[in-house]
């Protein structure tokens, strides 16, 4: 679960967003002004901060800059139309990325997903883990990560990769992958298991060697390679 700071004196959109993010299974820590909110990001470790430009005691930029001084940590600002456009333009030089008040969940989430998924994961410690050429699947995470990079995988691809990972080379009908990771005997016509096999191979990135990572058996069913 990916750690978040949200340093903002606007306590009702702190509210807010904490309720919106934490659905969105983030762990959400928060601070109300610049001074506070250095003390946060330097004293534990977060994947990514949500700063505000103006605050009192000091404002974002200020504080961004201290904090670049002894932390690469990304930062995403969030800037309004009524703030200094000289401090915002500099702002966008040492930011990650900026998002302009008001926005929508949606594009929030977008801004962040893009910033994490461009920072290498570190991968978490002491736990299960199935590993297999370039993936490591944590099962008590739900959590996977390909070439470094944290991959989205809804909850029937994660299942239907760790079916694969953990007997690689195994040949699968399509009616035990349904039966096992689905939950349900296949119908005639039902295709939820190539449709799900199809996003799962869309998401990973292309091994390094070039191969493919699954092969159809036609009329018999998957390997993962």
């Amino acid at each position: 679960m990916n750690k978040l700071l949200l340093i903002d004196d606007d306590k009702e959109l702190v509210c807010w967003l904490v309720e919106f993010l934490s659905l969105e299974k983030f762990n959400i820590e928060t601070a109300h002004d610049g001074e506070s909110g250095l003390q946060k990001a330097l004293s534990d470790d977060y994947d990514l901060i949500l700063l505000d430009f103006m605050m009192p005691r000091m404002n974002g930029l200020e504080m961004l800059k201290l904090l670049r001084q002894k932390s690469d940590i990304p930062v995403l600002m969030l800037t309004a139309k009524g703030d200094p456009i000289d401090k915002v333009l500099e702002l966008k030089m040492v930011a990650d990325n900026y998002l302009g008040k008001p926005f929508s969940k949606q594009e929030l989430l977008v801004r962040i997903r893009a910033i994490l998924n461009r920072r290498p994961q570190k991968r978490p410690q002491h736990q299960s883990k199935i590993s297999y050429l370039d993936i490591d699947l944590y099962p008590d995470q739900q959590q996977v990560i390909c070439q470094d990079f944290t991959i989205e995988l809804t909850t029937t691809e994660r299942l239907l990769l760790e079916k694969f990972l953990r007997h690689p080379g195994e040949l699968f009908s399509k009616e035990a992958l349904s039966e096992q990771v689905l939950g349900k005997k296949l119908q005639p016509f039902d295709r939820s298991i190539d449709m799900h096999l199809s996003n799962l191979r869309r998401k990973l990135p292309t091994r390094r060697d070039g191969q493919t990572r699954v092969k159809n058996v036609r009329g018999r069913g998957y390997i993962w390679l």
